[in-house]
């Protein structure tokens, strides 16, 4: 993992430009099906407090199951792709396309197999943490 994804001890104190293409990396393996980009645009470890991220993700690419204490926001920027919730069938996003994860729910996103797919997501930090990390996602659940 590099140090630019680290998560920090908490926001910005004060007002932040993040530029378009500042900062992109690489993607911690170990949270997908294979690698993509990242571009952290809030990184923090302080309760309630929000973070978000950018990400660039080829086609067929999809994260490993994983879920937030708070919740998700995930707003789709450009493409196709593919969203599912424990116990669902995976669900088509396209650009503009805004997906809500409640608290808890255990969930995977990814692009679709036939196209990009690039989103913001935003999820608040729950007792030092927005996300937890789960299982890859097996092939059959990909085409249910």
């Amino acid at each position: 993992m590099t140090g630019y994804f680290e998560m920090q001890m908490s926001c910005p104190p004060a007002m932040t430009v993040r530029r378009a293409g500042e900062g992109v990396v690489s993607a911690p393996e170990g949270i997908a099906n294979g690698s993509f980009l990242v571009q952290m645009l809030l990184s923090s470890r302080t309760e309630g407090e929000m973070t978000a991220m950018r990400a660039f993700i080829p086609p067929g690419v999809v994260t490993h199951w994983h879920s937030h204490p708070s919740g998700q926001l995930l707003f789709v920027l450009d493409g196709v792709g593919l969203v599912q919730r424990e116990g669902g069938e995976p669900v088509e996003v396209r650009t503009g396309d805004a997906v809500w994860f409640a608290p808890g729910e255990r969930h995977w996103h990814g692009a679709a197999p036939s196209s990009p797919f690039s989103y913001v997501s935003v999820q608040p930090v729950r007792d030092g943490t927005a996300v937890h990390w789960m299982e890859a996602v097996e092939q059959g659940e990909l085409s249910r």
